[in-house]
């Protein structure tokens, strides 16, 4: 996040207050890191699943409105608890699962992209926003657009869990908002009815731009866990098939294999 040039002012962990992490200062609570920087717009919570609640109901009461989660396996409770008071708090969650944001050029925050000069060559600057239900996906989502002569916006991996801070439905209309943004590609699982929600909000007319669109799984029988938690057919429901005919009824452009998003995006951009 440093070399990247993200702001990044400050490291919290209990007991190492007054050291330095590539030149960032450390504090042992998020109130000694405020008192000395002012207001802080983001955290990322690079800690183990059974601290997770503690470290984002301490971010939430000092005031951070926008949390990063990239730990994966946090127990299912700890996860409601932090959602609930998330929601009060009028703050957004990323995660359990996310590797983060990245907008190209300008900063990231989480482990998204890697290496700087990895970051640099898949991520370039452009008007296409991204989001993925998949953490390395998100990076082939984006080279496949760039190849095509495009960039990204900002690319947002949303996590992995079966239930999540934020999700896609309520991603893509911070795009609809964000005037650097001219459409979205998505990589979307199956399970949940996370793809099924993003075509509600089309109908809905709260998303108007382009939604380019893969869904992984199609070969995979009903019961099959695939990848990540939330990625589980149930009855029938969380199918590529549901999801495919939701899209395509609202309007989404859905793709058959991830190679296709690229070449789509620039065909249906160029219009």
């Amino acid at each position: 996040m440093v070399a990247y040039g993200t702001k990044l002012v400050a490291g919290v962990t209990p007991g190492r207050e007054g050291e330095k992490v590539w030149d960032v200062p450390v504090y042992n609570t998020i109130s000694s890191a405020l008192k000395k920087h002012g207001p802080i717009d983001v955290t990322i919570t690079f800690v183990p699943a059974p601290s997770l609640k503690g470290a984002v109901i301490e971010a939430l009461n000092e005031g951070i409105e926008n949390i990063i989660m990239p730990v994966e396996r946090v127990p299912l409770h700890d996860v409601l608890e932090i959602i609930a008071q998330a929601k009060r708090a009028n703050a957004m969650l990323l995660g359990p699962g996310s590797m983060g944001v990245i907008s190209p050029g300008k900063a990231v925050a989480g482990w998204i992209g890697g290496a700087e000069e990895v970051a640099k060559d898949a991520f370039r600057p452009g008007n296409v926003g991204v989001i993925s239900r998949s953490g390395g996906q998100t990076a082939t989502v984006c080279w496949n657009v760039c190849r095509e002569n495009l960039g990204i916006s900002t690319a947002v991996h949303i996590g992995t869990e079966s239930i999540l801070g934020s999700t896609a439905a309520e991603i893509l209309p911070l795009f609809e908002k964000d005037e650097e943004t001219h459409g979205v590609a998505m990589f979307g699982e199956i399970g949940g009815v996370m793809e099924e929600e993003v075509a509600e909000i089309i109908k809905e007319r709260k998303y108007t731009k382009p939604l380019i669109i893969y869904i992984a799984g199609r070969s995979l029988p009903s019961g099959i866990r695939f990848s990540h938690a939330s990625a589980i057919i149930d009855g029938g429901r969380g199918s590529v098939e549901s999801k495919v005919k939701a899209l395509k009824e609202a309007g989404a452009h859905v793709v058959d294999t991830p190679g296709q998003i690229g070449p789509t995006v620039k065909k249906v951009l160029s219009r």
